[in-house]
């Protein structure tokens, strides 16, 4: 499950599509539904901002990856996005499917002190609930390589490396 239906969850999902991997995308309304299904992902409505529009979303999810480096907001809104949402939602993945997490710690607008607050949050969480996790550090700029970076962790997760 890919939380954020961007541009680079979208490829993301193609590409893990393309591999034989079923894919679900969140998105906050409606409005992105076509262009994540077009992926050949299956699309979720729900919002970090509402996290019990999230929690059915993790029903089957082997890999949770939480893509929200280029997120828009106050600096308090992201902060809380990668802080309290994330502790939260994590706590949520410990009696469910979920045995691996993507932290997508590098982003195009989200300030380098909120998504180091965000992997140190969720470091900790993982470390004390035994759940491998990858922390993305790619550079989203460079779109091929931060391609390969996810594969390469998501494989990593899914035991292939």
């Amino acid at each position: 499950m890919i939380v954020a239906g961007g541009c680079r969850g979208r490829t993301l999902a193609k590409a893990l599509i393309e591999e034989g991997h079923a894919v679900r995308i969140t998105t906050r309304s409606e409005a992105g539904r076509g262009a994540i299904e077009a992926t050949g992902a299956e699309c979720w409505v729900g919002t970090p901002d509402r996290l019990l529009t999230l929690r059915g979303a993790l029903d089957g999810v082997t890999i949770l990856c939480w893509l929200l480096g280029s997120c828009i907001g106050t600096d308090a809104e992201l902060l809380e996005l990668h802080s309290a949402r994330l502790q939260f939602f994590l706590t949520q993945t410990i009696d469910t499917t979920v045995r691996g997490f993507m932290y997508e710690a590098r982003g195009t607008t989200t300030p380098t002190h909120v998504l180091a607050e965000g992997e140190r949050v969720a470091r900790e969480l993982v470390a004390r609930n035994s759940i491998p996790a990858r922390f993305l550090s790619a550079d989203p700029h460079q779109p091929d390589a931060w391609l390969d970076g996810a594969r390469a962790a998501i494989g990593e997760l899914l035991g292939g490396g």
